[in-house]
């Protein structure tokens, strides 16, 4: 697998680069924003790891930029700016995970090594969810709901898919953060809300997101 390394503090970039090495992965690296933004773009990769204070182009733009051209390419935020409202900015511009610096090297890689294999193809006999109107094909990461098919976002896709697996039971504004998000959030974030309401206008009403008050969402069976 080949992974993209942005990051324009060497000592770091070296370190990071070993380490994924170690695990048999291909790594390359840019040192600043704008070098960074071309591999990715130019370049087939299996995940990125970014840094976010880079000169050039910061990296919350490399992150906009990537997720809109590429929104299934999993993002590992690596920062020192370790600040709630900068990790909330980050995961909704499409980062799947966020390590404050300074890092446990261990911690880097098995974290890179959960967003590889949530972005692992499926079976090809166990590539379909649905409940009621929706149907979720995991190998295209395409929703459909009657004849409308609809691509969706990395985030969308694990949200939808997650109250698919769940579908029927309540489930909370937390519990979707950490499993969905994948980190502990001010259980005051609206995340979550900003990403229901995204996928009810792609899927429209027959897709039955239901918001139960006080409690969650739910995907309702019919």
């Amino acid at each position: 697998m080949r992974i993209l390394v942005i990051e324009d503090e060497s000592r770091i970039q070296a370190f990071v680069r070993r380490g994924l090495e170690a695990e048999g992965y291909g790594v390359v690296t840019a040192g600043d924003g704008y070098d960074g933004l071309s591999l990715a773009r130019s370049g087939d990769w299996d995940l990125v790891v970014l840094d976010l204070l880079l000169p050039g182009v910061n990296g919350l733009r490399v992150l906009q930029e990537l997720h809109r051209e590429h929104p299934q390419l999993p993002v590992v935020i690596l920062s020192a700016r370790g600040d709630l409202r900068t990790k909330l900015k980050g995961f909704e511009l499409g980062a799947c995970d966020y390590i404050a610096k300074p890092f446990a090297l261990d911690e880097l890689l098995a974290r890179v090594r959960v967003q590889l294999r949530r972005a692992a193809p499926p079976e090809e006999d166990d590539h379909v969810l649905h409940a009621g109107h929706v149907v979720l094909d995991l190998a295209r990461r395409q929703a459909r709901v009657g004849a409308v098919v609809t691509d969706l976002s990395d985030r969308e896709f694990r949200l939808l898919h997650h109250l698919l697996v769940h579908v029927g039971e309540v489930i909370s504004r937390e519990r979707l953060l950490a499993d969905v998000w994948g980190y502990d959030f001010d259980p005051g974030s609206n995340v979550v809300d900003v990403c229901v309401r995204r996928l009810r206008q792609k899927l429209g009403p027959d897709a039955h997101i239901e918001t139960v008050r006080h409690a969650g969402y739910r995907l309702a069976a019919a």
